[in-house]
């Protein structure tokens, strides 16, 4: 078995932004509410182990709501994992709270640098922030994405921008063309685009409703895959079938939203959640080994 990568789920289900697509009110809690669990450490030894085993390289960091908002247990996670040594950790965040609370959040990315984390992986639909505001904040300012970014930079961080791609957002090779050049730009290291998916069985049917009116149809996301592999230069295909190119310079990796992947005994990810369980898949509830 091989493990293309090891996600620890940080936090609860609480969150900052108001992402009317969010996957986490789609798919079952497993045991997560707004009260911070108790951390299986135990547990989480023995995952960080089994991934080690399985060739595990790439260590993400997430929730079912905003990580940042518990900077502590990051803190936590990466000084329990040190000994391990993974060569790339990433943290998944809306990004919301480095801009608006800087001060506070550079002492813990300054810290976090030292302990191993590497890559910043922001979520965003758009690179117009009027446009990820719609998405992410509606009533509150959004930030200036270039600004996160060049302040990440100078503590020495990457920085990748995971695109969920939405109808009338993000839905057309001209629109991934603009945003390549936009995050060539801004100097960003990776960039990922993905179709926003519904799951088999939605845990909240008014999230399910938005969410499917806004999935990329078959012909937008082959239209997509064609314009890169016509402009795009082919670096990678991964275990999960995400391609990675080079479009005039900018990484950018086409992907889907899929956790398992049928016919193969490898995994897309390890997931650990505070409590001390270990799955592979955020819908499955049967998707379990610990």
């Amino acid at each position: 078995m091989k493990i293309q990568t090891f996600t620890i789920v940080a936090g609860t289900v609480a969150c900052n932004a108001k992402c009317p697509y969010c996957i986490s009110k789609m798919t079952p809690a497993q045991g997560l509410t707004f009260e911070r669990p108790k951390t299986n450490w135990l547990n989480f030894d023995k995952a960080c182990r089994l991934a080690q085993m399985n060739d595990v390289t790439t260590v993400l960091i997430t929730g079912k709501g905003e990580p940042l908002l518990y900077p502590d247990q990051i803190t936590e996670f990466l000084k329990k994992m040190k000994k391990y040594d993974f060569p790339l950790i990433e943290i998944q965040t809306n990004a919301l709270l480095i801009e608006n609370h800087w001060e506070k959040y550079a002492k813990y990315l300054g810290e976090w640098r030292k302990l191993g984390l590497n890559t910043i992986a922001i979520s965003m639909v758009h690179w117009e922030k009027e446009r990820n505001k719609e998405i992410f904040t509606q009533t509150s300012p959004y930030p200036e994405l270039k600004s996160i970014i060049d302040k990440l930079h100078l503590l020495g961080y990457s920085v990748r921008l995971s695109c969920v791609m939405l109808k009338g957002f993000i839905d057309s090779p001209e629109n991934v063309k603009k945003l390549a050049e936009k995050s060539k730009t801004w100097g960003v290291e990776q960039l990922t685009i993905r179709s926003v998916k519904t799951p088999e069985k939605s845990e909240n049917e008014k999230v399910y409703a938005w969410t499917k009116k806004r999935e990329l149809t078959p012909g937008q996301i082959l239209d997509i895959s064609k314009f890169l592999e016509k402009y795009g230069h082919k670096l990678m295909t991964l275990d999960h079938g995400g391609i990675v190119y080079d479009y005039n310079g900018q990484n950018i990796c086409m992907t889907d939203c899929l956790t398992i992947k049928p016919g193969t005994e490898n995994l897309r990810q390890l997931i650990f959640f505070p409590d001390g369980h270990l799955r592979y898949d955020w819908q499955y509830e049967g998707a379990i080994l610990l």
